[in-house]
């Protein structure tokens, strides 16, 4: 009989896909090492797995002991695996940024998750990295992993993943493409591959909002280049210990919206679930076409599934809300998709400018039309009642009616979205959409620049 004997045994030897129609405009043959297929859905599970047992062999993690670390998710989701089997407790300490099917799946696998806020500086005793850090420290018996710096993580790509990639390709591989993070696997792949042909090429995928690709090129860690960023998977705020810059050739950088984009793209167009790192890795393989010639064998690696992002980049609301989901926006009617199922908020001309500002707290707006009995007559903005408060701080037991600017023109909802925006202006806030029979919604700047690419 052939079977695993427990679900470790089973991380690894995941395939090589060939990739058809999102590659079609390049010339080499371009395959996905698709580390999805490993129990924990991602590519972390081979260095979980090899920093658990080396942590046991020196005696760093023991007996009845509690693994601790800061994770994205995935590295938590392998630490978790290996800690079933062999009897240990988790704490996990992941960033709010991250999906909340990641903090789920964590939880689901009996881990303690902590989240902590994603825009602080490292050093923040906030910091995931600091909470993570913190509670090593003090939790008995305890073994803090740090996978950024824990030279096992490279290791393991070094012993597995490396020689898997090189047997696959029977040693024609040419250039390797992978989103770097915490750096273990494009420094121990690469590392390996080179060692077998320093001709290959070793391309890492950054993001906006971390420090990789400048400081490879220019040796400088500039902090000027860090903010936040929506892509998970990829990209720092610190120069991980695991980061072998020497096997690296070169980074390109993806933006938010192109990572979401092809992460869907790889769904739609290859019947390939995987993450938004995925996304992002495709889309920097394509952006390095130049380097690659018709016969060269490209393998760009996708780190982990879908399933952790449902309620991300394969959510249409949420696309929509980043202006990352591409739709022909032409009129007045299409800005408003996103809230027509929502009644138009008013003040009366004789409510006290208090109803206003709890109305715009209650429904978190900025602007609120004012009607009488003859219809529109007026509008409020926050920003008028912010000064008006300094200049009167009795000004919240006035009357709207005299606060109150002119009202917010009226367009029909075929009104083009060009003549949308050149009403919206320093004087006036929002423009009002007449769709027929009384019915009335508004249009802010938030709605016309959600639109912007």
């Amino acid at each position: 009989m052939e079977y695993a004997k427990n679900i470790l045994e089973t991380i690894g030897n995941t395939p090589l896909v060939k990739l058809n129609t999102i590659v079609d405009s390049m010339e080499p043959l371009v395959l996905a090492k698709v580390e999805t297929f490993n129990p924990g859905n991602s590519v972390k599970d081979r260095m979980a797995l090899k920093m658990v047992e080396d942590a046991e062999a020196d005696g760093r993690l023991k007996p009845g002991g509690t693994i601790i670390e800061g994770t994205s998710g995935n590295t938590g989701m392998g630490l978790a695996l290996a800690a079933i089997v062999k009897g240990y407790k988790c704490i996990f300490v992941i960033t709010d940024k991250q999906s909340k099917e990641k903090m789920d799946i964590l939880r689901a696998v009996g881990a303690e998750v902590i989240v902590c806020p994603t825009n602080v500086e490292p050093e923040d005793e906030r910091s995931y990295y600091s909470v993570s850090k913190r509670l090593g420290e003090e939790t008995p018996n305890s073994w803090y992993v740090n996978q950024y710096d824990n030279p096992s993580n490279a290791t393991a790509h070094y012993e597995q993943t490396g020689p898997e990639i090189w047997k696959q390709t029977n040693g024609k591989i040419t250039h390797f493409v992978v989103g770097v993070g915490t750096g273990g696997t494009i420094s121990g792949v690469g590392k390996y591959l080179k060692e077998k042909n320093p001709a290959i090429k070793i391309w890492g995928v950054d993001t906006y909002g971390s420090v990789f690709k400048k400081y490879h090129e220019t040796g400088i860690f500039d902090e000027n280049e860090i903010y936040p960023y929506i892509t998970e998977g990829i990209g720092e705020d610190i120069l991980p210990e695991n980061v072998d810059f020497s096997v690296i050739d070169g980074f390109t950088k993806v933006t938010d919206k192109d990572a979401a984009v092809y992460t869907r793209k790889l769904a739609k167009e290859e019947g390939i679930f995987v993450g938004n790192s995925a996304g992002s890795a495709i889309k920097g393989t394509l952006q390095l076409r130049e380097k690659f010639s018709k016969d060269d064998v490209v393998v760009v690696l996708f780190h982990d599934h879908g399933s952790r992002y449902v309620g991300k980049m394969f959510n249409d609301d949420w696309m929509r809300d980043r202006g990352f989901l591409d739709e022909d926006i032409t009129v007045a009617n299409d800005l408003i998709k996103n809230h027509i199922d929502k009644p138009l908020v008013t003040v009366k001309t004789e409510e006290l400018v208090s109803h206003a500002i709890d109305r715009m707290r209650q429904y978190d707006i900025s602007q609120i039309p004012v009607v009488d009995n003859s219809g529109f007559v007026g509008s409020v903005d926050e920003s008028d009642l912010f000064r008006g408060y300094f200049e009167d701080k009795k000004i919240a037991d006035k009357p709207i009616k005299e606060v109150m600017r002119a009202p917010f023109p009226i367009v029909t909802k075929d009104t083009s979205v060009e003549q949308v925006s050149k009403l919206i202006n320093k004087e006036n806030e929002a423009v009002l959409v007449d769709l027929g029979k009384g019915d009335f919604h508004i249009i802010t700047k938030h709605d016309v620049i959600n639109v912007i690419s």
